[in-house]
């Protein structure tokens, strides 16, 4: 009767074993053919380069010191640290990494150009006679790989436009133009606005700070600039405005006396140029994404209706989006929004997230932020990840 009844189990375990093993490979399968943000990467401001079959990430912070560091990727999800790229140190470095916030070495953006790879940044300059606390500017460094390398291409920045700048962004142009698009920094900007007459009068502030967005033609060489900056984006002056009150967020939630205009990435579809940018203080939860349109390269630029197309959401505890590029599929046939934000469980840690954006008639629609399983973008040979 045992040896029946030990015959029936061996028996019975073999017949399941199948039906066990025909369920696991299809849950794997579907793992192995989605990823969850965030991702595994610890950058503000990030930024991604596509070149020779390789995404690369750059960003603010990352482990790296008075500089900047670097990932890579083949298929935007699953990324590996390849160390510091560039060091204040180098023979042409014109940054002072004692001065405020380390030297604010911030949000770094690369461009290849006819086999060489130019290194965009803003940081603390070292030609300081009136000891500003804020005194960043853009430089451009080079190398002859993605990874470094980068060496600054003088020892000064690109331009000294006479206050604080941030936030370097190029535009390419079809016509073979070059334009660099910056913030300028909201340090003892303080501007007139009905936004802070209301705050003043409520008592929360006595002025309110803003930074504003610029862009200007650059050299071919970008050994500097040509003619003058042209003022694109603002914060809104009026109330009655309809991006006053995601704008303005910052103000209105008492986090500080200051409205952003930062972080902005230009890029052009369908004889539209749009540019992207970022609203509300960067360290708190109200920092989102909106965007605007022009026929030209430096303006009118009309915002956009839907903004903002990227914002917190606390019910899926994400806050702080924002800071975007953009970048695409393996295969080019979707678009990637690229930003930071913080996580209940990161806590004041930046971390990367990409999802999904599109481009129809004008609008932009990002699909995010998200937290639940997402496809692998386009392109990507899911067995290989396995």
């Amino acid at each position: 009767m045992q040896k029946t009844l030990f015959s029936f189990v061996c028996l019975l375990t073999l017949a399941l074993h199948p039906v066990a093993a025909q369920t696991t490979q299809p849950v794997a399968a579907a793992k192995a053919a989605t990823y969850t943000n965030p991702l595994n990467v610890q950058f503000g401001d990030p930024y991604v380069l596509y070149t020779g079959g390789t995404y690369y990430m750059y960003g603010t912070g990352g482990g790296a010191d008075k500089g900047f560091a670097a990932y890579s990727s083949k298929d935007l999800v699953n990324w590996k640290s390849e160390g510091q790229v560039y060091s204040h140190d180098n023979k042409n470095g014109w940054s002072d990494p004692k001065a405020s916030w380390g030297g604010a070495y911030w949000a770094p953006e690369v461009y290849e150009v006819k086999g060489k790879f130019y290194l965009f940044y803003s940081a603390q300059w070292k030609e300081n006679p009136t000891r500003e606390v804020e005194n960043f500017r853009i430089g451009v460094a080079v190398a002859d790989k993605p990874t470094g390398p980068f060496i600054d291409l003088a020892n000064r920045p690109i331009f000294d436009p006479g206050y604080p700048v941030i936030d370097a962004n190029v535009f390419f142009d079809s016509n073979g133009r070059v334009y660099l698009y910056y913030s300028r920094a909201a340090y003892k900007h303080p501007v007139t606005s009905e936004v802070a007459d209301w705050a003043r009068q409520k008592g929360w502030f006595t002025e309110v700070e803003e930074s504003w967005v610029y862009g200007v033609e650059l050299k071919p060489d970008f050994s500097g600039t040509i003619g003058q900056s042209v003022l694109v984006l603002r914060p809104p002056v009026r109330l009655n405005d309809k991006q006053a009150e995601w704008e303005s967020r910052s103000v209105t939630a008492k986090e500080v006396n200051r409205r952003w205009t930062e972080g902005s990435v230009t890029f052009k579809k369908g004889g539209l140029y749009y540019i992207m940018y970022s609203a509300n203080y960067f360290g708190g939860q109200h920092y989102a994404v909106g965007y605007a349109t022009a026929t030209s390269p430096l303006g009118p630029f009309k915002k956009a209706a839907n903004n903002p197309v990227l914002q917190k959401n606390t019910a899926k505890g994400v806050t702080g989006t924002g800071h975007n590029s953009i970048t695409y599929s393996p295969d080019g046939k979707e678009m990637f929004c690229v930003y930071h934000g913080r996580t209940t469980k990161t806590g004041d840690e930046r971390v990367v997230f990409i999802d999904r954006m599109q481009v129809n008639d004008g609008k932009i629609t990002v699909f995010g932020p998200t937290t639940t399983p997402q496809k692998l973008p386009s392109g990507i040979n899911t067995v290989r990840n396995r």
